[in-house]
């Protein structure tokens, strides 16, 4: 008994075209025009809908403990939000403690992943280099964490210096490994940080404040010029300004092989948010934080241009109550992190597509295609193929919403994007060829995802 899609418009990064899928198992076997039906099949009528991959985020935070507390979305909740949101397969960050094995670490996070109703896999954070790290890192590549992270921010937590960065970019590039940073200049925030809390000047405003534009400009070129050093490529994770797309564009100029992300909220909110009465603006509170009005078109420009590879969320929740506002008169306590996983598919086609900043077809890639391809995981995911996993979303584009915290499938308890209209939404959303979304509710199995093992493949792109 086979699964057949019929009349759909059929969406790819490179194409767009009318067509069947035949699914049989987990797998697409036919791609065609009128594929015949038998007696026992089941047919989803696509007809008036698209039929895309499904959604690929690498960049998540679920059940992450961070700054005293835990974000609040777990691998069930959030793997959920993003599934109803067309998101079928998404790459969380281990972040190892101090002074334990990498391994102890992965072996944490798989056991919180066991929940997850998409399909996953991890990238693994270095948060310090020892040589018993360096050791490790061939033994994580070979299970399948092929990705790794190096945050140049959060000093005294996270933060590598440059002599740590250029240790884990030679021992994870000998090994088929692909290095990202979070490229904030960490000393610039923390002497920001430390000025304004001496002048008691502490409301959410003051975090945009102690995130200068010139931080993530400067943390961009710098680990360009460090990867280039190397001779290996650097993915810059959530770049949020115009200035740090400069660099970007400039390095790409010279031949530097830089691979950029950024996320719905530096192409749709903006530093304004942080400026309102009382405690609000801590909803918005993230590292990198949002930017001025004026660095928004340039990121979509950024995309559409190729130099803006993928669209991710960084997604981090923290509640407003109970969790944000253990920073109310000191900035810097306030949880980073806002909720996207499950609006980033939506608020893409809405706010690229249908207003005309991108293509049908470079939403695909962005949201979808690059990502695997990049981090080794197409053309499994992230693909229309045949032989290809049956990850499908039938999206409608008549269908309209508008985002709120009352109806968001985020265990959180507001929306960084309440009140933005949608136009467009996933109707039905097979994950390895079953139906876990059905007229945008959650009916697939409890613990449905898999863990998906990654190959190296990425540094293509």
């Amino acid at each position: 008994m086979a699964l057949i899609i019929k009349n759909g418009t059929i969406v790819t990064a490179k194409d767009t075209y009318q067509g069947d899928l035949l699914i049989n198992g987990e797998r697409i076997e036919l791609i065609g025009l009128n594929i015949p039906t038998a007696e026992n099949d089941t047919v989803i009528d696509a007809t008036g809908k698209y039929v895309f991959p499904g959604g690929v985020d690498v960049h998540t935070h679920f059940e992450l403990p961070f700054m005293g507390t835990v974000s609040a979305d777990d691998f069930e909740t959030g793997s959920r939000a993003a599934i109803c949101g067309g998101t079928t397969t998404f790459i969380d960050f281990v972040i190892p403690e101090k002074g334990k094995p990498l391994q102890q670490g992965l072996q944490s996070w798989k056991q919180k992943a066991a929940k997850a109703v998409a399909d996953y896999g991890f990238h693994m954070a270095i948060v310090e280099y020892t040589a018993a790290v360096a050791e490790e890192i061939p033994a994580i590549i070979e299970q399948g964490i092929t990705s790794f992270k190096c945050f140049m921010a959060y000093k005294n937590v996270f933060q590598v210096d440059d002599g740590q960065l250029l240790a884990v970019l030679k021992n994870a590039g000998q090994h088929g490994g692909l290095v990202s940073v979070h490229a904030e200049n960490g000393d610039i925030i923390a002497m920001l940080t430390q000025q304004f809390l001496k002048e008691n000047k502490v409301t959410p405003k003051y975090h945009w404040r102690a995130h200068p534009a010139i931080a993530e400009a400067e943390a961009v070129e710098r680990a360009i010029t460090l990867a280039d050093f190397i001779g290996q490529p650097i993915y810059i994770v959530h770049l949020s300004s115009a200035d740090g797309l400069e660099k970007v564009k400039a390095a790409v100029a010279r031949g530097a092989h830089v691979i950029a992300e950024t996320c719905p909220q530096y192409l749709l909110l903006h530093s304004d948010l942080y400026c309102q009465p009382g405690f609000e603006g801590a909803k918005y509170v993230m590292s990198p934080p949002i930017r001025p009005k004026d660095h928004l078109e340039k990121l979509w420009a950024g995309i559409n241009k190729g130099y803006i590879q993928v669209v991710a969320t960084d997604h981090c929740p923290f509640n407003f109550s109970g969790q944000k506002d253990m920073g109310e008169g000191d900035f810097s306590r306030i949880p980073n992190g806002i909720p996207a996983v499950g609006d980033r598919f939506n608020l893409l086609y809405t706010y690229g597509v249908v207003q005309k900043r991108i293509s049908l077809n470079r939403f695909v890639d962005v949201v979808a295609t690059a990502p695997a391809k990049i981090f080794g995981l197409y053309p499994k995911k992230g693909s229309i193929v045949v032989g290809g996993d049956a990850d499908l979303v039938i999206f409608d584009p008549k269908a309209t919403a508008k985002i709120t915290a009352e109806h968001q499938n985020h265990n959180v308890d507001y929306s960084a994007f309440e009140g933005f209209a949608l136009k467009g939404l996933p109707h039905t959303v097979l994950l390895r060829g079953k139906v876990a979304v059905r007229e945008g509710i959650y009916v697939g199995e409890p613990g449905g995802g898999k863990f998906i093992p990654r190959t190296a493949s990425g540094k293509e792109m």
